[in-house]
């Protein structure tokens, strides 16, 4: 029996080091070391911008993004961790108490399970700002420290002593330690519209400064998150410091007894509007060892959930060129799937050749992309090139326009397959039933030559096609069918012709076929470009033999 329950074991070891191995890179070790090394001092630099000099050189979820995706690589190929973020941000000044961080969570059922077993928790937005201690001796403020990596900070009272905020002399002559978010005032600013607006920068940028004028400091607000000496119940530490003269955080310090609670006011506090930018919310016990013990680690008794991603972080897999109907080149990165807004991304649009030319993308990168009106993933910039530089075979933009591509020649199948797209969209002909899927079926089979074979394909021909059942071809054949009824001017807008707007047509081809620029041009709203198109697509061979064909199939107006 303890045979086989070792036996089992070592199955279960194996089968998770191969789920695991396979979310890894295809590298050697060399291209490894490489790779990590470039994303490792790609964020080093990242670090001591923010915290040298309180610049935001990449948003802040991007950062977390990239120092998991720097912990997946070393973890895949045995290199040692990297050293804490906030080792270039120790200051001069030792905070009494240490400033302690925070895991990030960012999956549901990670936070169910740490709420798990836990009693007395509350939740607070977490305030996208730069954190500091307040130190007060009898009331009077004495000291202000910036968190720095935890133990030492940079001293921040000068700029301290301007900021409205702060309190410079409480209510009562008390000693006491506060730690807090400094934060850059928003009026009525909804997290989920707006993102963070690089808030956290410029507050971190502005107490990096010498000095502060009365507009800047008074642009900074304070909240007060933990005073670790302080009460042993949350609610009675946050009530005190309203007494002593700190603004309330009563309203943004909610109790949470089960998971549905913390998710609750997640979603509340994502989707309304705040006085600050906040990147999730923080969950913390009331209770937590005493202040002496505390460390410049995350805790045990505290928490952040984070909001959905605005940016995600994708690997490109391939480069793909996607050439349209008139001959555009559209590059389309597919990618790692990534979930972004609750959706998965798998490939992102870079909008133009010469776009992507300019980012020269290759796969092994690594790049930013967002969702545009929610709908439409977007690519944003290129965060890290990896360091091996894939060929890839680029149409040559020369090659293709809009009178190239009417057969599904080598390099032209793209091209040929979005006239055959537009023909039949509701654009064309309005082929019911008949899309770009139907078209690449059809494709695969040979029977596509010329843009208008279809035209002479019969029902029995359909029904030896795989994927297309007896139903699915009558379909396809009563559309086909319905297309030659439809009229000539809607046959002309399914070729390609150019656009006329509001300009008179001829009912028949012979006529159109026989102006001249000069006579396009006197056309009402068609000057000398769209003329010089018009003309050249009417006497185009390729359009000219397919003018013929639908004579010959008897089309209205041919």
């Amino acid at each position: 029996m303890l045979f086989t329950l070792r036996l089992l074991l070592a199955f279960l070891l194996a089968l998770i080091t191969l789920v695991s191995q396979a979310n890894c890179p295809n590298w050697d070790l060399s291209q490894a070391q490489r790779e990590i090394t470039a994303l490792q001092n790609r964020i080093d630099q990242w670090d001591d911008a923010y915290h040298r000099e309180g610049r935001s050189l990449i948003s802040d979820e991007l950062y977390d993004q990239s120092r998991l995706r720097l912990k997946e690589w070393q973890a895949c190929f045995n290199q040692p961790s990297s050293p804490q973020p906030l080792h270039t941000a120790s200051g001069t000044v030792t905070h009494p108490i240490a400033h302690t961080g925070l895991d990030k969570l960012h999956k549901a059922e990670d936070v169910a399970h740490w709420l798990r077993d836990r009693q007395n928790v509350w939740v607070q937005p977490k305030v996208d700002g730069v954190a500091v201690t307040l130190i007060y001796r009898q009331g009077v403020l004495q000291q202000a420290i910036s968190r720095g990596d935890g133990v030492n900070g940079q001293d921040w009272t000068a700029s301290a002593r301007r900021i409205a905020a702060i309190p410079q002399r409480l209510r009562l002559p008390r000693d006491l330690l506060v730690q807090g978010e400094l934060y850059w005032r928003l009026n009525a600013h909804v997290q989920s519209q707006s993102g963070s607006v690089n808030a956290r920068a410029t507050v971190a940028g502005l107490m990096g400064r010498k000095s502060l004028d009365a507009e800047q400091a008074a642009g900074i607000g304070l909240f007060v998150w933990d005073w670790p000496q302080g009460p042993v119940r949350l609610p009675e530490r946050m009530s005190e410091l309203q007494a002593l003269g700190f603004a309330a955080t009563e309203p943004f310090t909610q109790p949470v007894s089960r998971f549905e609670d913390a998710q609750k006011w997640r979603e509340h506090w994502y989707r309304s509007p705040l006085p600050f930018a906040s990147d999730g919310v923080v969950l913390r016990q009331s209770q937590r060892p005493p202040a002496e013990r505390w460390q410049a680690r995350a805790p045990y008794w505290a928490v952040a959930w984070k909001y959905p991603f605005a940016q995600a972080l994708a690997e490109v897999r391939k480069v793909n060129f996607k050439i349209g109907r008139t001959g555009r080149i559209t590059p389309v990165l597919e990618l790692l799937p990534v979930r972004l807004d609750d959706r998965e991304i798998k490939r992102v649009s870079v909008s133009s050749l010469k776009r992507w030319q300019t980012l020269d993308i290759r796969p092994g990168d690594q790049v930013a992309i967002s969702v545009a009106g929610l709908t439409i993933p977007r690519l944003d910039s290129v965060v890290l090139r990896t360091s091996e530089r894939a060929d890839i075979s680029i149409p040559d933009a020369g090659d293709y326009h809009v009178l190239s591509c009417w057969q599904p020649t080598l390099g032209c199948e793209s091209q040929f397959l979005a006239r055959l797209t537009w023909l039949s969209g509701k654009q064309g002909l309005a082929m019911q039933h008949v899309g770009r899927g139907t078209w690449e079926k059809l494709l695969e089979t040979g029977r596509l030559k010329h843009l208008l074979d279809w035209l002479t394909l019969d029902a029995s021909e359909l029904a030896n096609i795989a994927g297309l059942g007896e139903r699915s071809s009558a379909r396809l054949i009563q559309s086909f069918h319905g297309a030659r009824q439809q009229p000539f001017a809607r046959w002309l807008k399914a070729l390609g012709m150019p656009p006329t707007g509001q300009a008179q047509l001829d009912d028949s081809w012979q006529a159109l076929a026989q102006r001249d620029t000069e006579q396009w041009q006197a056309e009402a709203g068609i000057g000398p470009g769209r003329a010089a198109q018009l003309s050249a697509f009417f006497r185009d061979p390729q359009v000219l033999a397919l003018s013929e064909t639908l004579k010959a199939a008897g089309i209205d107006g041919f």
